[in-house]
């Protein structure tokens, strides 16, 4: 298994099951997104550029699937929530898979990945 396997799989649930049905839906709808381990979590990547990442912040009972550039989706997803003030990043908490409207995160990966090609870096466009 690579690291980020070894980070799913020791997920408790529902972390686990939402955080592999997240990244199956990714790699359905984004074949050519790179999949990183970094700062211990998992990370995906469009063309060397992070666009998304999952993470269960201490504290919390969600899964925080988190667009990089989210603030420039937020007011055509309002999905995407500012969560802990963060500057750019935006995200989608989710406590049970049912949460997840596959449609509308679809259409939210989609555009996403539109954005990010459109940017000469992920951070700061």
């Amino acid at each position: 298994m690579n690291p980020v396997e070894q980070y799913l799989y020791s997920q408790n649930e529902p972390y686990q099951s939402i955080m592999l049905y997240v990244r199956i839906v990714i790699f359905k709808t984004l074949p050519k997104v790179e999949e990183r381990f970094s700062y211990k979590i998992p990370f995906y990547y469009q063309d060397k550029k992070p666009m998304i990442y999952l993470n269960v912040l201490k504290g919390t009972n969600f899964v925080d699937v988190a667009f990089v550039q989210g603030c420039f989706l937020e007011k055509q997803f309002p999905i995407l929530k500012d969560y802990n003030n963060r500057k750019q990043v935006r995200s989608i908490q989710i406590e049970k898979i049912e949460d997840l409207d596959e449609l509308e995160f679809v259409n939210l990966l989609k555009s996403a990945s539109q954005l990010l090609d459109k940017s000469k870096k992920a951070w700061n466009p």
